[in-house]
């Protein structure tokens, strides 16, 4: 196989005219019909035991030619890329131009390809840190949501309903008079304040005590969710049974023992302290990381292939019914759930795929801009955190994940850590806090 011609059609597309010569049809056509041949008749002789030769005269010399094109079209896709030395994302068509027991086989195909890369500006991008020094409110905060976690449920008894009370009612919704489907419920839990039912609902119960049977008239949002309950009145029903609050453990050395390896609580403030640095450190990060993302992509100049982003979102959906099926779902019923569609799906992650790409060739760019070199023992380590991370001998991943594509990788973590260090950091400094806790 031999490649004839290259040429540029468009951005990203190129035609390439491919020659297998009549040895290697011959040679194609010998074995596919060593397979076809035994489902054929020739007269004169039993079926399948007919000669190649015979089948051709009886059924015509291009008989098997079809069969040949399929049979060597994966080499001859292989032939043809490998050949141009072009960096092919996929193939866009395919066509026979010429087949002749005699000259071959002429096959035109176009190839998108990996698009042009530009990106100046990549180092010096500026960027805004979060501070990362814990304040005292959000200690205070971390240990409010201890607490909350260690409370316990008591009834109130001697008082109406407040927000914040959880209370225990039945509730029988109508509108127009006439019971509607959703409306009704017994013993349900209801936290005053949260927000959980329509706007007015949860104000109208406040007030009230165990024991009472009231109406509470409210009116359906216009953007509810229930087209056939949107912007109508309705009444409800409610008998109150319990009106429950939570009791929160006082903040003791006593507590701190329970619930903590610490003896008193100023050790426990201590090291929710540095349990919140830890947190924001990571979240600092992150944003970091983000921002210089974002530079990135708007940095990145190139016109990406409409099949890359098809790909991409291919990729995307591929792993979000992945992580639906760990919960027990899957994208069918999810689309059903939502009433969305695959195509809105698609829409839905179009920019995010395209802004994927636009990272990756952008910090591919800059790894290459800089030469940045890769090791074979950076390749090694790499594989080895893959094995790890997922319990897998090392050899199966070896086996699954290419070379160049670990090599891709490591490269753009480079371009990253060369970015993040040429980076300009503005630290933003928290607000500041009117008292701090004298435990700090």
């Amino acid at each position: 196989m031999n490649l004839k011609s290259s040429n540029n059609v468009e951005i990203n597309k190129y035609e390439l005219e491919l020659e297998v010569t009549p040895e290697e049809l011959n040679q194609a056509i010998n074995e596919v019909c060593k397979r076809e041949s035994k489902k054929m008749n020739v007269p004169g002789f039993r079926k399948g035991k007919a000669p190649r030769a015979y089948i051709e005269k009886y059924y015509g010399e291009d008989v098997f030619f079809q069969s040949a094109v399929d049979h060597l079209y994966n080499p001859m896709m292989n032939a043809a890329i490998e050949q141009s030395g072009l960096e092919v994302v996929g193939v866009t068509s395919y066509r026979i131009e010429e087949i002749k027991k005699e000259t071959g086989i002429l096959a035109k195909l176009t190839v998108t390809v990996q698009p042009e890369v530009k990106i100046e500006g990549y180092k010096g991008i500026e960027v805004i840190k979060e501070s990362t020094e814990p304040t005292s409110t959000e200690v205070d905060d971390e240990i409010e949501r201890i607490r909350q976690r260690n409370s316990r449920m008591v009834t109130v008894e001697d008082r109406a309903a407040e927000n914040g009370d959880i209370v225990v009612i039945d509730f029988d919704g109508y509108t127009d008079g006439k019971q509607f489907d959703g409306g009704k419920a017994e013993n349900f839990d209801l936290t005053l304040g949260s927000g959980q039912f329509i706007p007015g609902f949860e104000e109208q119960v406040v007030g009230h005590n165990a024991g009472d049977e009231f109406d509470v008239n409210v009116k359906f949002p216009e953007e509810y969710h229930a087209e056939e309950l949107k912007g109508k009145d309705a009444v409800f029903k409610i008998k109150l049974h319990e009106i429950k609050r939570r009791e929160l453990p006082e903040l003791d050395d006593e507590f701190v023992k329970d619930v903590s390896e610490f003896d008193t609580v100023e050790e426990y403030r201590k090291d929710l302290k540095n349990t919140v640095r830890s947190r924001k450190e990571r979240a600092a990060e992150s944003n970091v990381e983000q921002q210089l993302i974002k530079a990135i992509v708007d940095k990145v100049e190139s016109e990406i292939p409409d099949m890359m982003v098809e790909r991409e979102v291919d990729e995307i959906i591929n792993s979000f019914d992945m992580q639906l099926r760990d919960q027990g779902m899957n994208l069918e019923t999810y689309l059903k759930y939502t009433q969305g569609t695959v195509e809105s799906l698609r829409e839905q992650y179009h920019e995010r795929a395209e802004q994927q790409i636009r990272v990756r060739l952008g910090l591919a760019k800059i790894a290459e801009l800089e030469n940045l070199e890769i090791t074979e023992e950076e390749i090694e380590e790499e594989y080895k955190k893959v094995a790890d991370a997922y319990g897998v001998p090392l050899e199966n991943v070896k086996n699954l994940v290419r070379g160049k594509d670990i090599r891709k990788d490591i490269a753009n973590q480079k371009a990253m850590d060369l970015v993040k260090d040429n980076a300009v950091f503005t630290e933003k400094l928290p607000e500041p806090e009117e008292e701090k806790s004298s435990e700090e």
